[in-house]
């Protein structure tokens, strides 16, 4: 069995958010984005992944489409293929959201 403390394995940066792999198949993949105070994912879309974000610490604003949302601990958001999305720490607390995608855009195992 795979098994994972999310908390062992957030990891940071002040020059820019950080994804840290858990676990990767050619079907999806499982990252941790830890971002500190004002970092961010910029804005983007995929045609043909779909994406959650789990947010595990802090809080997120999480865009989907035009739509943003305020997003605590233990809340999930949404984002089909094709939308474009992104995800900002606008609080003064560390973010740590668990971020799950399928199928894999672009495995390189």
């Amino acid at each position: 069995m795979n098994r994972k403390n999310i908390a062992e394995h957030a990891a940071f940066s002040a020059d820019k958010m950080q994804k840290v792999n858990l676990f990767e198949t050619p079907k999806f993949f499982c990252d941790l984005y830890c971002l500190q105070p004002g970092q961010d994912q910029k804005i983007h879309s995929h045609a043909d992944n779909d994406k959650l974000y789990l947010v595990q610490k802090g809080r997120a604003k999480v865009t989907v489409g035009d739509t943003d949302h305020d997003v605590g601990e233990g809340e999930i958001v949404f984002a089909p293929a094709g939308e474009p999305h992104g995800v900002i720490n606008e609080s003064s607390a560390d973010l740590v959201c668990v971020v799950f995608m399928a199928p894999h855009p672009s495995f390189k195992g």
